[in-house]
């Protein structure tokens, strides 16, 4: 496996770990009630679990002086995935988890593809050439015909 292969399959696998988070949590919420409140749930266990694998994996607490120097901002990546989870756990049981995710991965691209043709954020740049224009317009495309096709 290649240098960049690993980094491939991890983007893959996170991917297709998603639909079945959208479905967990959309069950969950059968019995909890409120997508917040699952919402809550989701996160509580990730963090159990991510601090469960810092001290299994024995990673060293962040240092303080490091944490000082980061901006308000930077902080703000949990509260937008508490947005992204809120947001399936709401919209699937009306829409369907194929097309909850295919408008998230529509959403994701184009603002992908807007992040690294800047850089911003601190990302490396990659130009928006009409190659990845054209890939992201056919994930839109797709997105279509999930949201409006009828078997």
């Amino acid at each position: 496996m290649t240098g960049r292969s690993i980094f491939l399959l991890a983007a893959l696998v996170g991917g297709a770990i998603l639909p079945v988070q959208v479905a967990l949590n959309t069950l969950l919420r059968r019995y909890v009630g409120e997508p917040m409140q699952v919402t809550f749930i989701s996160y509580l266990a990730g963090a159990l679990a991510s601090l469960a694998i810092c001290i299994l994996a024995r990673y060293p607490l962040p240092v303080v002086a490091s944490l000082s120097q980061t901006s308000w901002w930077m902080w703000v990546g949990g509260c937008l995935g508490t947005f992204y989870v809120w947001s399936t756990i709401f919209a699937t049981p009306k829409i369907g988890a194929a097309l909850a995710l295919a408008l998230t991965i529509a959403g994701q691209m184009v603002a992908a593809l807007f992040l690294d043709h800047y850089g911003a954020i601190g990302l490396v740049r990659y130009p928006a050439s009409p190659t990845r224009i054209v890939g992201v317009v056919l994930v839109v495309l797709g997105v279509s015909l999930v949201a409006y096709v009828k078997a």
